[in-house]
């Protein structure tokens, strides 16, 4: 199946992950979609309703072997792979002290090896085919931290990946490979009560919460502009813009 497009995508059993897999598979790319347990991705699978096109592959992402397994099964059914997105992140917000240990080791498996280890192995395999596309999907608070939302540790690991985009970008544009990143801020998924997203409309200067499409846009747009690379692209009403 080499004359298809493919597409990877990591946290892909609900939220922006299921919402980019459908983009995706919309476009008539297969995906490979992650998460922790096969049950959530059997009900991703179902809601899109595409088993051809929606390949399942479970398991933690801050594993080395699983980050390998995505590549492996992608390159058995497809042979290639064109786009990459790390999706797959855990954002916990409270004050520093607060963190507990259990806290800060998820966060740090998830959010910095759930981005190294599948990047590595899409480096490799873009860099050789001399074309692909990698998106990270990091958070406008790393940007722009906020006293009224105190999330240290979440601006420590999607910060660092914000920089690692620019960096990596530059080490693998000779190569032909585009790496971006999409800072959402707060949207609309079901990680958030509606009594919090009500909550949470003050963090923006537009006074509102995002869609999961939004996020979806700024993904394709990524995925189609060719001489874009290195940019952390806000998606996020305007909270990173400046003070307000």
């Amino acid at each position: 199946m080499d004359n298809i497009k493919v597409a990877i995508v990591t946290g892909a059993s609900s939220g922006i992950g299921l919402a980019l897999a459908r983009a995706f598979i919309d476009r008539g790319y297969g995906v490979i979609g992650n998460a922790r347990t096969l049950t959530r991705l059997k009900k991703a699978s179902e809601a899109l309703g595409s088993p051809e096109r929606f390949v399942p592959v479970e398991g933690d992402i801050g594993r080395p072997e699983i980050g390998r397994r995505l590549f492996e099964v992608a390159l058995e059914r497809f042979g290639h792979v064109d786009v990459l997105v790390n999706n797959a992140g855990i954002f916990i917000a409270r004050p520093a002290t607060d963190y507990s240990v259990d806290e800060i080791e998820q966060m740090i498996s998830t959010n910095l090896k759930g981005f190294v280890y599948p990047t590595q192995q899409a480096a490799r395999h873009m860099a050789e085919r001399g074309s692909g596309a990698i998106i990270n999907i990091t958070a406008s608070l790393a940007s722009q931290p906020q006293a009224a939302a105190p999330a240290v540790m979440a601006v420590l690991t999607k910060g660092g990946i914000d920089r690692a985009t620019r960096a990596l970008a530059l080490e693998l544009a000779p190569r032909g490979v585009r790496v971006n990143a999409i800072a959402p801020g707060i949207i609309e998924t079901p990680m958030h009560t509606p009594a919090t997203l009500e909550a949470m409309k003050a963090l923006s200067p537009m006074r509102r919460v995002g869609s999961v499409d939004q996020i979806v846009a700024a993904a394709l747009y990524l995925v189609d502009a060719e001489f874009t690379t290195g940019v952390v692209l806000p998606v996020d009403g305007g909270a990173t813009a400046g003070r307000w």
